[in-house]
């Protein structure tokens, strides 16, 4: 597998979680004998929303909730057969979403 590069992407609203999968990656990763590049911090997207608290009257009255969703981006360079094979062992949280692209 040399000369290819695997990028993982990971969004969870919890940073603590994403943080730790994170962790996990790139410890996974640098046992096998893998270079890396991140984790890079993207962007977090947050995402507001306004509720009227009162059925009827009183427009004053009202809630604001936030959504953040926090991304981080690894790289992964020149990997090779065992480190695929970590990786896919790898259990990590519910909560993160993990997308990976293999350039």
């Amino acid at each position: 597998m040399s000369g290819q590069t695997i990028r993982i992407r990971l969004k969870s609203f919890d940073h603590r979680l994403i943080d730790r999968s994170t962790a996990e990656i790139v410890e996974t990763a640098r046992r096998s004998g893998a270079r890396i590049k991140g984790p890079i911090p993207l962007p977090t997207r947050k995402e507001r929303y306004t509720v009227l608290t009162s059925p009827h009257v009183n427009k004053d009255a009202r809630d604001q909730y936030e959504i953040r969703t926090h991304k981080r981006v690894l790289d992964i360079v020149d990997p090779t057969d065992k480190t695929v094979d970590l990786l896919m062992q790898l259990d990590l949280a519910a909560g993160v979403d993990v997308q990976i692209r293999l350039n």
